[in-house]
């Protein structure tokens, strides 16, 4: 097995902990690192630092050949604002001083919203939302030294999340059904909307990372393309849950509301976008160059409900 270090920047997430026993089939020497890391294999380094912190990420990141980025902050606008910039201010020079790879882990919410209905790598960047503003601002920052040829760093990019407990079909899908309740939608259950199932992406973020030749790009990480409305993706999880498949779409004004009560629905007005038009998320650079198709809905749902229920 080869020794090479690989680094998890913000390995207690969803996508960090998936990605940690991913990358036991490329190395041994993993490094997680964290606030408060804790080990996924039994031979993980665990690194105690804060990703705000020149001096620590620095020391987290010495000694590494990739460094994985998957830090997510709390989904507060205030708290993206202060801290992302600085966050990735300070991986990319950590990696530039030590000469690592960087494999940053992105999201969708810089694109531009009137190319949702097709997007690919080629996608415009023009974010109608503050958080997909500073999610531009960290990618340009980003781009900018790749393109100097200051550090050597690819883009695994990810649609909205299925196989998760931070995603819409936990909150307003299974816990619901779990409760005998009608499941929620937003703004148009009639709208078609991809998602990436999480062990998808980090199979291909493990995969990317151990792949000379990937980087210098941006990549769409494997994504169903069925053309899948919320609707659909709802009576999904009613079959699969033996649920009664009802389903009660909430307008955009109610998040408002609701939002005095539950912070989290106040934060996300801004990305109700993203549910009142189509969201298809093609995937097929990485699908024709590596072969590999993404899980079928069906069976995204099933394993999906599966991992929950274990949460």
């Amino acid at each position: 097995m080869e020794t090479k270090m690989q680094t998890i920047l913000g390995s207690g997430g969803g996508i960090g902990t998936l990605l940690a026993k991913e990358l036991t089939k490329y190395t041994s020497n993993i490094r997680l690192v964290s606030r408060n890391p804790k080990k996924v294999n039994p031979n993980d380094e665990l690194f105690a630092a804060n990703l705000s912190d020149s001096t620590e990420v620095n020391k987290a990141v010495e000694g590494s050949e990739i460094v994985y980025l998957t830090v997510g902050f709390e989904y507060k606008l205030k708290v993206w604002q202060e801290t992302w910039p600085k966050v990735m201010r300070n991986v990319i020079d950590a990696c530039k001083k030590h000469q690592a790879k960087l494999v940053f882990f992105d999201n969708i919410y810089m694109y531009n919203p009137n190319y949702l209905h097709g997007m690919t790598e080629e996608t415009p960047i023009n974010p109608p939302s503050k958080k997909g503003q500073i999610r531009a601002q960290i990618l340009e920052m980003l781009l900018r030294e790749m393109k100097s040829g200051q550090i050597e760093a690819l883009i695994a990019r990810a649609a909205d999340f299925i196989g998760s407990k931070n995603s819409l079909f936990n909150e307003m899908v299974f816990k619901n059904f779990k409760k005998g309740k009608t499941a929620s939608w937003l703004a148009d259950a009639n709208k078609i909307h991809n998602f990436t199932f999480t062990p998808d992406a980090a199979f291909a973020t493990a995969l990317l990372g151990n792949t000379p030749d990937a980087f210098g790009q941006t990549w769409h990480l494997p994504s169903d393309k069925s053309p899948l409305t919320g609707r659909n993706w709802v009576e999904l999880f009613a079959k699969e849950m033996k649920a009664k498949n009802k389903i009660s779409v909430m307008p955009v004004w109610m998040l408002g509301i609701l939002g005095i009560f539950i912070p989290i629905l106040k934060e996300f007005i801004e990305m109700a976008y993203q549910y009142d038009r189509d969201y298809l998320f093609d995937s097929s650079k990485f699908e024709k160059r590596f072969g590999i198709k993404p899980t079928a809905p069906e069976e995204a749902v099933k394993l999906t409900v599966k991992i929950l229920e274990n949460e």
